[in-house]
């Protein structure tokens, strides 16, 4: 081969190899918005996304459901455009990243159906998941062992209940699972089961007890009646800025226009 069809073959090569190197940000021509993390976030940011690709055909919204942490760490390794995080960020989190508030969400408390109670205080429960009380007679129920439901330690739900509820690094799980179905699936299959999960992921196949005689509901946790309660959270990079197409889907999240497909997804909208 000749030395000019040498250095063209290698420029194109290079060229090629160029066009297909993609992170988080807008590559050339591309307009695929990447999301990652939270899966108690799941239904928020589909329904945020199907509206949004509504209108704007030429964009794709992706969505990777790893849970909190490991979306947080997406964002600071520029895996993703946008982390989803269903906590506040921790204070080593803040460097070099951005927390906005996009909704407010209530950790529901859930049991089978077939359990008779419908209330526990916040003593209750932290007993129960601190192996203290291990009887559902214990808190005026059934004659039966208690089976404690939670997830896994990198999960936003599971350190937003540990923390409003006392237990931290003193629950002791009969199940840690990945994913808030996970949650709801295994509490509607066990009579003896307990369990948390976001508002949003909640079914009527489980029954959501009260809290201190309250039931989590829009007006119950916007008037901090309900105690159980933590935001969702998007995650940016503060030394990256967003592609175009990333920037415009976060003001869209972050405006009235949202507000209705966050209520559909069962969460709350914040003031905007």
């Amino acid at each position: 081969m000749k030395k000019a069809e040498i250095l063209c073959s290698a420029v194109l090569m290079t060229a090629l190899a160029m066009t297909t190197l993609t992170g988080c940000g807008e590559s050339s021509g591309s307009k695929t918005v990447s999301t990652d993390g939270s899966t108690s976030m799941e239904k928020v940011i589909g329904y945020l996304s199907e509206a949004y690709m509504e209108k704007n055909s030429d964009t794709k919204i992706t969505y990777n459901p790893t849970g909190s942490g490991a979306g947080i760490q997406a964002v600071q390794e520029r895996r993703c455009d946008i982390g989803l995080s269903s906590r506040n960020l921790k204070d080593y989190e803040k460097t070099g990243l951005n927390e906005t508030v996009v909704a407010v969400d209530g950790i529901a408390v859930i049991v089978n159906p077939e359990n008779p109670d419908s209330n526990l205080t916040m003593e209750q429960i932290s007993q129960v998941y601190t192996g203290e009380v291990t009887n559902w007679q214990e808190v005026g129920g059934n004659d039966s062992p208690i089976v404690c439901i939670g997830r896994e330690s990198a999960s936003g739900t599971r350190d937003g209940f540990e923390s409003i509820t006392g237990t931290a690094e003193k629950c002791k799980y009969t199940q840690e699972l990945t994913s808030a179905g996970d949650v709801v699936q295994t509490v509607s299959s066990n009579p003896n089961a307990i369990g948390y999960t976001s508002l949003a992921s909640l079914s009527d196949k489980v029954k959501t007890i009260s809290v201190e005689g309250v039931i989590p509901s829009e007006e119950s946790i916007l008037n901090g009646d309900y105690k159980i309660q933590r935001n969702f959270v998007l995650v940016t990079r503060k030394d990256t800025e967003l592609s175009s197409q990333a920037e415009k889907f976060f003001d869209f999240c972050m405006s009235t226009d949202a507000d209705e497909y966050i209520r559909k997804a069962g969460a709350i909208p914040v003031a905007k």
